[in-house]
């Protein structure tokens, strides 16, 4: 089959396409014919070797986190799928690779896709929903009438948060550029802080939570706009102890991150509030419970642009260069 494989961390020259063995398939593996494929932030630090210390991935690897397709043929032990079925899914951390024509994907991180997408569009979802899904329902368990500020409210990550913030019935708030202002007000943002001429923490007071996906200043700056025991949760600042014990770290790993996220705890700590660091997890049934929401039409996917599958590797370079307006990129084999 053709993919795209990381031969050598450091960008995009160690990046090529290729012909691979088609993949195993377990006893409760579903072997998936790959219609389309989302391109993340993700992709890129994995690429870059940002997360080598802690997910020792053996090159070559062939990258990708999202997908949407067709199941081809199910494991022995398979029994939520058969051939036919249209799927979509995050496969797990150890077993990505979606810049691909086929995957084996185990049938827990599966789920059917959504009636009302096409497949591009679905595509587009499972990383980020999942994210969104873990950050406020599973972490946060935001409740009706709490304030939470969703950051890059126009993005891949946000655009999809501010939605199911919304949908749980919170009051949200975001940042977004001058030209996305009206289209995360029309995504159901209470207050849209326009991040080139505003202030964010000169406007923002007494939220529940932040979903911060930017890091660094951004993410020190967010703990002044919660209310005390109030909680930030980042996909982009610093792991912290509690992500190293869900790793199974050894000691070394495990000091290294209580280190690098010191700062940012003890920061949190004078102000009253609490800092989490979350990297997804892949969960076919956390799908299966954000697909309603989608098939009801209160959370749309935002699709920036679709590339072929022959140019994943301009994909790439687009989401690197931030040319993307609103939403996900994604590459289509169709």
């Amino acid at each position: 089959m053709r993919a795209f494989m990381v031969e050598k961390y450091g960008g995009q020259a160690g990046m090529r396409a290729a012909e691979v063995p088609d993949p195993q398939v377990g006893a409760d593996d579903v072997l998936v014919k790959i219609h389309a494929a989302g391109v993340n932030p993700l992709d890129l630090r994995i690429r870059n070797g940002d997360f080598k210390a802690f997910m020792p991935y053996r090159l070559p690897l062939v990258l990708g986190n999202d997908l949407a397709g067709e199941v081809l043929r199910a494991g022995s032990s398979v029994t939520r799928f058969a051939v036919g079925d249209e799927v979509y899914a995050r496969p797990d951390k150890d077993r990505i690779g979606t810049f691909a024509e086929l995957i084996a994907v185990h049938q827990d991180d599966l789920a059917p896709k959504p009636a009302t997408l096409t497949m591009a569009e679905a595509a587009s979802l499972p990383l980020v929903a999942l994210t969104a899904w873990q950050a406020l329902v599973e972490r946060a368990r935001v409740q009706q009438g709490q304030k939470v500020l969703i950051h890059a409210g126009a993005g891949g990550l946000g655009s999809i948060a501010v939605q199911l913030a919304k949908a749980l019935g919170a009051h949200v708030a975001t940042t977004a550029s001058t030209a996305t202002i009206d289209l995360v007000k029309e995504l159901g943002a209470d207050v849209a802080v326009d991040y080139r001429t505003q202030d964010f923490t000169e406007l923002l007071d007494g939220y529940d939570v932040v979903l911060d996906s930017l890091g660094g200043d951004n993410l020190a700056r967010s703990l002044r706009v919660l209310k005390p025991g109030g909680m930030a949760i980042s996909v982009a600042g610093p792991p912290d102890p509690a992500f190293a014990r869900e790793l199974g770290a050894n000691p070394v790993l495990r000091l290294a991150m209580t280190a690098l996220s010191a700062k940012t705890r003890r920061r949190a700590k004078r102000l009253g509030v609490t800092y989490s660091f979350l990297f997804m997890k892949a969960g076919g049934d956390q799908l299966r419970e954000i697909t309603p929401l989608i098939d009801n039409g209160k959370i749309r996917p935002l699709v920036d642009r679709v590339f072929p599958f022959d140019e994943t590797l301009q994909a790439m370079e687009y989401v690197e260069k931030g040319r993307a307006k609103a939403g996900k990129v994604v590459v289509s084999m169709t």
